[in-house]
């Protein structure tokens, strides 16, 4: 059916290619060496027929002669807005040759959130985190590389690559260096823009530098004319192929092939002919080429480019309208014209049987270009149809949807809102976000409009809190919102609001929507918003608002959700104004049923948010109830896990987890699930609420630990300094910055941000002496230069602690009464801290007491029980104090 290149075509691309080759040769040598070798990332950069693609094949037939497996992918210019499109290509085939059961083995944990994105299982009902999705599919290769070793991974055009592709390829390039995988990448300059520039500069910087491929040089441009056309070319015509193609390979090829076809001898006496014969190659000279061969070619050839990938006859045919016969007929012309080809077999990628493709990209991207705009409109509405009809999925018709023009119709307004639910199901939100703006360009009937805009918002809310603000406020703002879906909607912007610190707004955004209904449980859950919002408010609480939070949660039993919601917040407002440690307890409690969330108040749960329930968690956790503190956050982290919410959710889980560790005094575990946090509130944004929680909770631990210039660079590195979020910050964000001055010896600024956090602690009304320790810290900070005030505060730290009667408070204030005495009565003070804390679940400061008062004392089995506290607790420089305590005594 084709006439096929000329023999020379193949190996063409790779004249002057020896240096590149030799690198990956060099590249294969260190993969196939060794099971444990280091991983490795070529990048080969070149403009469009310098021979990139040629470069990956001759690296695969190197490859699989070392007996390597190589899996491979190519970008396409009119398929990167479908996600996961080439992760898919390289992925997919070898998880497919697996049963079902072997591939969930390989992939473990992973098999669920990985899978989807794969197209290897179907989605869950729940939304994944983008990120958790990508790290997924990190995961999967890593284990994969494990079975498949020596494995090569090539990727072509990376620059036409999708989105999500690119965000999991640099992720997985910056792991390479304990996986022993080949990555080898092609891609033009330039050519994208945005995250996915990023992302290719990522990819760029994870490897050695990127090898740009140059044209040919005249003596290889005359090298293979020779080959192609004879020897007897002379050196007039040769110079003049490298002068019309400016040495660019593929160019060479096909200026030569046009040579051939149209008899031209290779003489200086026709060298004039080659610009003519060149501008019929590309652009507008192969248009005009390819109308030569007829309309129904024509029509053939636009079809394809529209289709863009898996060309067969009957799939142009039921797109162009034409019977099978012809359509035949024009893929042959258009074979036998070098415009169309059967895939390279080299290229190791699976075809139907009877596919097609272009020869070049160049020729793809011109065909397409060349079809008049309202054609190409209308073929892609049709490409559209016709994948729905096959039940192929609204995600798979999208992308030709996104190019019809807006044309006020329904339908295709309902299958972009079902093409977008289906990218989220597989943690693709910027591809659901494309699909939502393009469906308000139609535009969406006007009772539908505002739905759209709230599905947009929906949409980025687990990873872009000031996108979501944006499209909830417009959906609020148009008409055709009611009931629940408002009331939800408000919910979710408010909590939007939160995330973004604009607290403020979110409190005024929820008692706006509540003051718009009778009372009953709709308002009743926006009261308790309300009052969640302004609870978590890191400067000031009303004693008003407390009041009347406390005569609501009075009369509620804990019926429904919305009373259990009151009853955590009065207990949460409880904890931090340190009422009775016992009130609180029995207020958590009574919101639980039989021990456990109530349904429908779970940590995936959309009514509520999670928010409530770290404030539940929170308030076990500062009132001595530990056990059910870590209970909630390790739920919570496995459900966000479970889930693929691997975004502020997930961070915060952790964040409040190493909470509970810290409390627990298992700083080690603290120390590692508070860097986790940190790690993924980074991926979200610095500066936000979550980012405080994970950066406050490091810096504490890591002073516990008695690494104190570590807690110093930690605050450096993440700006852990003024100004604060305007949300409260456990543990108390002003406390233990004071503290962290105070260990690296800025006494002044340390006493300064202590009497801040005692300011912060007036303006709220009263504070928790465990939850926020300033005036213990501050108290030690002043007992040298002012004793007087120093036993003021200390004073007033042990009243408020009795005041809510947890033995962790108590004990605190007590050593904190010691350090300030000498003699007897120090010893007499630190005894009791001791017995308190004993009966504490907070190890570090029973630790702490004990190492104090085997200090005091001079008690060599205090020191000794301290010690080995110390250690089980992971507190290094609690440690170090009591050796060195033990072994002063032994001296002395």
């Amino acid at each position: 059916m084709t006439e096929g290149r000329p023999p020379v075509a193949a190996s063409a691309a790779l004249w002057e290619r020896d240096a590149e080759i030799a690198t990956v040769a060099r590249a294969l040598d260190v993969l196939c060496a060794d099971r444990s070798s280091a991983g490795s990332l070529l990048v080969f950069r070149g403009e469009a027929g310098l021979g990139k693609t040629a470069l990956l094949h001759e690296t695969r037939r190197i490859a699989e002669r070392r007996g390597c497996t190589v899996w491979s992918a190519r970008g396409a210019e009119t398929l990167r807005s479908v996600p996961f499109n080439v992760v898919r290509q390289l992925l997919q085939p070898a998880l497919l040759s697996l049963l079902p059961e072997e591939a969930r083995e390989y992939l473990g944990d992973w098999y669920d959130i990985a899978g989807p994105a794969l197209g290897i299982v179907d989605p869950q009902e729940s939304s994944p985190d983008p990120q958790y999705v990508c790290d997924g599919l990190v995961a999967a290769v890593r284990r994969l590389a494990r079975r498949e070793w020596p494995l090569v991974l090539l990727v072509d055009d990376a620059h036409w690559a999708d989105q999500e592709t690119l965000r999991w390829l640099a992720a997985f390039a910056e792991r390479l260096a304990d996986l022993s995988v080949l990555v080898v990448i092609a891609r033009r300059p330039g050519e994208v823009a945005g995250d996915s520039a990023r992302h290719l500069d990522t990819i760029a910087a994870a490897g050695r530098p990127a090898d740009t491929l140059s044209a040919l040089t005249p003596d290889a441009t005359a090298g293979l004319t020779r080959a192609t056309v004879g020897r007897h070319a002379d050196d007039a015509f040769c110079r003049e192929v490298w002068a019309v193609t400016a040495g660019n390979p593929y160019e060479t090829v096909e200026l030569l092939a046009k040579v051939q076809d149209s008899e031209v001898q290779p003489v200086e006496a026709r060298a004039g002919e080659l610009r003519a014969l060149n501008r019929a190659a590309r652009g507008g000279g192969l248009v005009d080429r390819l109308k030569g061969l007829g309309l129904e070619a024509t029509r053939f050839a636009w079809a394809a480019a529209i289709l863009g990938t898996h060309i067969t006859v009957d799939m142009v045919a039921r797109l162009a309208t034409m019977p099978d016969d012809v359509a035949a007929h024009c893929a042959e012309l258009l074979c036998n014209a070098r415009i169309l080809t059967a895939p390279d077999p080299a290229s190791g990628a699976e075809h139907e049987e009877g596919e097609l493709e272009f020869v070049h990209p160049l020729i793809a991207t011109a065909v397409y270009n060349s079809i008049p705009p309202g054609v190409c409109t209308a073929m892609h509405g049709v490409a559209a149809q016709i994948i729905t009809e096959l039940s192929r999925g609204a995600a798979e018709a999208a992308r030709h949807l996104l190019k019809v023009h807006p044309d006020d119709d329904e339908e295709l307004v309902e299958q972009l809102r079902e093409a977008a639910r289906e990218h989220l199901a597989v943690g693709a939100p910027d591809a659901a976000r494309r699909c939502l703006e393009r469906a308000l360009e139609e535009p969406p009937r006007p009772e539908v409009h505002a739905h759209v805009l709230y599905e947009l918002g929906c949409a980025t809310l687990l990873t872009s809190p000031a996108v979501t603000i944006d499209h909830l406020q417009n959906a609020l703002g148009t008409a055709g919102l009611d009931g629940d879906d408002r009331v939800d909607a408000v919910v979710r912007l408010s909590q939007a609001l939160l995330h973004n610190d604009q607290l403020e707004e979110a409190v005024r955004t929820v008692e706006a929507e509540a003051a718009r209904h009778e009372a009953g449980p709709v308002r009743m859950r926006l009261q308790a918003f309300q009052y969640m919002w302004e609870g978590i408010h890191g400067e000031t609480v009303s004693t008003a608002r407390s009041q009347s939070l406390a005569e609501l949660a009075g009369t509620c039993t804990g019926r429904d959700n919305a009373e259990r919601a009151l009853l955590i917040l009065r207990g949460f407002d409880a904890m931090t104004h340190g009422e009775s440690a016992a009130e609180v307890l029995e207020l958590c409690d009574r919101a639980l049923v039989n021990g456990r969330l109530a349904p429908g108040l779970g940590w995936t749960d959309p009514e509520w948010g999670m928010e409530l329930l770290m404030m539940l968690g929170s308030a076990y956790a500062y009132a001595d109830r530990l056990d059910r503190a870590e209970s909630l956050f390790a739920e919570a982290r496995r459900v966000y896990t479970g889930a693929g919410w691997r975004g502020g959710h997930l961070s915060l889980a952790n964040a409040f987890l190493g909470l509970a560790y810290r409390r627990q005094g298992r700083l080690k575990d603290a120390e590692a699930t508070l860097r986790e946090g940190l790690a993924l509130a980074e991926r979200v944004g610095r500066r936000l609420p979550l980012y405080w929680s994970s950066t406050c909770g490091l810096v504490d631990t890591l002073l516990a630990r008695g690494r104190v210039d570590e807690a110093w660079a930690i605050a450096e590195r993440y700006g852990f300094a003024p100004p604060y979020p305007s949300t409260i910050v456990l543990p108390d964000i002003r406390s233990v910055r004071g503290r962290l001055l105070l260990a690296v010896g800025r006494t002044e600024e340390g006493v300064n941000e202590l009497e801040a956090a005692e300011k912060t602690a007036a303006s709220r009304g009263g504070h928790n002496p465990v939850l926020a320790p300033w005036s213990i810290d501050l108290a030690k900070a002043l007992a040298g230069s002012d004793p007087a005030r120093a036993a003021r505060l200390a004073a007033d730290a042990r009243a408020q602690a009795e005041r809510f009667g947890t033995d962790t408070a108590i004990g605190e204030a007590l050593r904190c009464a010691a350090a300030l005495e000498t003699g007897e009565r120090a010893a007499r003070l630190y005894a009791q801290a001791v017995t308190y804390l004993e009966a504490s679940p907070c190890q570090y400061e029973h630790a702490a007491a004990r190492v104090e008062y085997g200090i005091a004392t001079g008690s060599a089995a205090e020191l000794e029980r301290g010690l080995d506290l110390a250690l089980a607790c992971g507190a290094d420089g609690l440690a170090a104090q009591a050796t060195a305590a033990l072994r002063d005594r032994r001296v002395g």
